[in-house]
């Protein structure tokens, strides 16, 4: 995996734009209702909010993975790189250097780390030596994948599964990658290592990250830019600064209540009282 210098977000054209999309499952049911966001090249862009919120789905229509799930976009158009991609077939979209990392890690449960890690290469055809020196990258973020190469994927820790399914996702090449839920299921201090390795992919390979999170307090740590879903709508965007600055991100996502703020039952009704709901 060749480095490269990420250039600076607020300058760089978007690697990948979301515009105004519609998802729609089963024919019927509306999940995603006019999406948009942009993710620069070489940035950390991160998509907040509660369960159900629709975070999910919007990666996977990037990915391409809606088919699976009698999923569909019906409206909008998604860009990487500057070409419409959602009529493409997710092993297509993966060679043109955008991959996802699905929700619960998703690792070959049978198979070694080491193998595991190899699956990611399966749409490479530059060579073996080339998938060598790229596994042992992986083993330098990773390096508690070195010491468990040989063990099953199974029988890993939460945390070992989800460095290998990051790995895995290296393995590919990517220009970018598009991870769920990261932090789900693991301790702090987990939580904490992988984050700071997805920070050193972005600052020493160039990797540009969209990640979905409901610990927005850690996301907004890392992420340069921060986009809220509720219902299936971006409600709320901005620089990850001005967002963990926000009154209403402070209370409802990153559980700091304001002044005059503090009562159950107001937050129990807290839906009347949102701007972006006002």
């Amino acid at each position: 995996m060749t480095p490269m210098t990420a250039p600076t977000p607020d300058t760089a054209e978007p690697i990948l734009a979301v515009n105004n999309i519609e998802v729609i499952y089963d024919h019927v049911i509306l999940v995603l209702k006019g999406v948009s966001l942009s993710v620069p090249r070489g940035g950390i862009t991160a998509i907040l909010g509660a369960n159900g919120a629709g975070k999910t789905t919007t990666l996977k229509a990037i990915s391409n993975l809606l088919h699976a799930e009698r999923g569909e976009v019906t409206k909008g158009s998604i860009l990487f790189e500057g070409q419409e991609v959602q009529a493409l077939s997710p092993n297509t979209l993966v060679r043109r250097g955008c991959i996802q990392v699905m929700e619960g890690r998703h690792c070959f449960g049978h198979l070694s780390v080491e193998d595991n890690l190899m699956t990611g290469a399966f749409t490479r055809k530059d060579g073996a030596a080339a998938i060598r020196d790229d596994l042992e990258l992986v083993y330098q973020y990773f390096p508690r994948l070195r010491e468990r190469r040989t063990s099953q994927a199974g029988y890993t820790s939460g945390g070992e599964q989800q460095m290998t399914a990051i790995g895995r996702a290296l393995m590919s090449r990517p220009k970018m990658i598009l991870l769920d839920e990261p932090s789900m299921g693991l301790a702090p201090q987990l939580v904490e290592e992988i984050f700071e390795i997805v920070k050193k992919l972005n600052d020493e390979q160039g990797v540009s990250f969209l990640l979905a999170e409901q610990n927005t307090n850690v996301a907004l740590r890392y992420a340069k830019y921060g986009y809220i879903l509720e219902s299936g709508r971006v409600v709320l965007d901005g620089e990850a600064k001005a967002l963990r600055e926000n009154d209403d991100v402070k209370e409802f996502y990153l559980g700091v209540g304001g002044e005059g703020r503090k009562s159950f039952r107001d937050v129990k009704h807290y839906k009347r009282r949102k701007r972006w709901l006002a």
